[in-house]
């Protein structure tokens, strides 16, 4: 019996130290990665949860050790979130923090390309908040979750208010 305990932890120990090495990884792709997923990134993330299934349960598929490597994913996300709510230094450093890419109209192609923005993008969100050019906007922010939020210029009459 105890071999058996023995050999679930290092399956339990084995997906912690996967799912430790694959947030860091996703994290210095960008924070774009752990945004909405689009179907590549859907299929990619099925493709590297394949690869590394071996890794975690050595070719194994028996009920245990999925409960265990389930189990271990779920208390890592735990134990993410409460790290999070404790440190909140811990959440700019896992998740990153919003970016800024357009200033006063003004495109900052710098941290566009830094962050993974193409033009394309930043167009669609302007025009999902009803503009048409980056100089109708105020500000655009790349938020931590992928989204783009855009402030548009205020108008002359706003400002006199």
């Amino acid at each position: 019996m105890n071999g058996v305990w023995f050999e679930l932890s290092v399956f339990a120990g084995k997906t912690f130290v996967v799912v430790v090495y694959l947030f860091l990884l996703y994290r210095l792709l960008g924070k774009r990665q752990v945004a909405q997923f689009n179907l590549y990134d859907l299929v990619t993330v099925m493709a590297v949860a394949n690869a590394v299934q071996n890794a975690m349960t050595t070719g194994k598929g028996d009920l245990a050790v999925g409960i265990v490597c389930a189990s271990t994913l779920l208390f890592v996300g735990w134990l993410v979130s409460r790290l999070v709510l404790r440190a909140p230094k811990a959440q700019h450093l896992m998740f990153g923090t919003p970016t800024i890419i357009v200033s006063d109209g003004h495109i900052l192609e710098d941290r566009m390309r830094r962050e993974r923005v193409s033009q394309e993008e930043l167009e669609a969100a302007l025009r999902s908040h009803g503009l048409v050019v980056p100089t109708q906007a105020r500000l655009a922010v790349l938020e931590v979750d992928g989204s783009i939020s855009i402030v548009p210029m205020r108008s002359t009459n706003e400002t006199r208010n």
